[in-house]
């Protein structure tokens, strides 16, 4: 495995920059509702979209309605739901339409869940994703299941830190790095991209044939990114020294 270098310092002249948020801006957290988001957070991405002249996006997998509850949504990109959810700075979203027969896989993934202590499902608008950090024996099973279910009703399956979630296919957050640096506020500029888990590798990606490069954030392991940071508090340095 190649050692990757800590990034340079980021330039906010010709800069965008794309920062997913459970592992990157928050710890991880043994529940989707149990992070803790910094009371400083809020006043440095305020600091950063300024610095970048609102060249700033989150993208994560979660919801829009879910990221809204724990950050500013004034000013500022959001891409929700792995790309299926865009909505720019202006507040202008891209219409969302939940698959045929999502409302039956939901079912079916409750059911499944339901009698297996420590499983948790997330519902999102366009899919569902099943949690089993608090029963990490229950992995391999789940996994197993939700697989199953991916083939036989035409989603796709993806795999994340100790979740593993139904979806459309087509759209990832490398497809909504590429649809945010379409638009004319991020045109042009070269695109850094700051994600921890193996759904940011499409972003990873997707910054590099940009012209931009990826920032790995946490443990060392295979991957698109060009650079490391070793943990959310490396991040928010760096985030840090970005918008001074």
């Amino acid at each position: 495995m190649t050692s990757l270098q800590p990034p340079p310092p980021l330039d906010p002249d010709c800069a965008a920059l794309f920062l997913d948020f459970d592992g990157t801006l928050v710890e991880l957290a043994q529940t989707p509702d149990a992070i803790r988001v910094s009371p400083g957070l809020e006043p440095l991405l305020e600091r950063l979209r300024r610095k970048l002249d609102g060249r700033l996006a989150i993208v994560s997998g979660r919801s829009l309605a879910d990221l809204e509850r724990h950050l500013p949504a004034g000013g500022i990109a959001f891409s929700g739901s792995h790309g299926l959810e865009l909505r720019l700075a202006d507040g202008t979203s891209l219409p969302l339409s939940a698959p045929i027969g999502l409302d039956d896989v939901r079912d079916k993934v409750e059911r499944f869940a339901a009698p297996i202590a420590g499983l948790i499902v997330e519902e999102k608008p366009a899919g569902i994703a099943l949690h089993f950090r608090l029963a990490p024996d229950q992995g391999s099973r789940a996994d197993a299941f939700m697989a199953a279910l991916a083939k036989e009703r035409g989603f796709a399956l993806q795999r994340g830190a100790m979740v593993v979630e139904l979806r459309p296919g087509g759209a990832t957050k490398g497809s909504a790095l590429k649809a945010f640096m379409a638009e004319p506020e991020f045109a042009g500029a070269r695109p850094w991209f700051v994600g921890d888990d193996l759904t940011d590798e499409h972003a990873f990606a997707a910054a590099a044939a940009l012209g931009g490069a990826g920032i790995l954030a946490g443990a060392a392991r295979e991957t698109a990114a060009r650079y490391r940071l070793p943990s959310v508090s490396a991040v928010a340095d760096w985030l840090g020294a970005a918008a001074a």
